[in-house]
């Protein structure tokens, strides 16, 4: 049997670190074909996301997939996030956090290897929160 990876624990418990300290936390995500997410806010192959309970709806932090809903120019957006896509999860007022080595992405389990929904354009944000680059990458 393969041994779990402990990407999904870590980003469990940097999200639960980032929420007991009263901070927001922000996961970094490399887009690809089995992701998720508004297309429009995708800049450099790259999206960061508030995953925030108060950002978030019905946020899921699985071992092999993050999903969520959240508000996007006021547009309820379905989220699906491979967890091997993840490259940082840190906290936007700190920068603490820790950075992933992104791994090829599985296509989605729903049995036709789509997406639960494909990325609906969206007018672009008016800015982006970029990454901190004091994050070491775990492998």
């Amino acid at each position: 049997m393969q041994e779990t990876s402990t990407k999904p624990y870590l980003v469990r418990a940097l999200h639960e670190w980032c929420t007991d300290n009263g901070y927001t936390p922000y996961l970094v995500v490399t887009v690809d074909a089995n992701t998720v997410v508004p297309a429009a806010h995708v800049h450099d192959g790259q999206i960061t996301l508030n995953i925030s309970h108060l950002a978030t709806n019905r946020l899921t932090l699985g071992n092999e997939y993050i999903e969520f809903e959240s508000r996007f120019n006021g547009v309820v957006e379905h989220l699906f996030i491979p967890v091997a896509a993840v490259s940082a999860v840190y906290a936007r007022e700190t920068g603490a956090g820790m950075g992933f080595e992104v791994a090829a992405s599985q296509p989605y389990p729903g049995g036709d290897d789509t997406p639960p929904e494909k990325p609906r354009a969206a007018p672009a944000p008016a800015a982006d929160v970029p990454k901190p680059s004091h994050l070491k990458v775990i492998k």
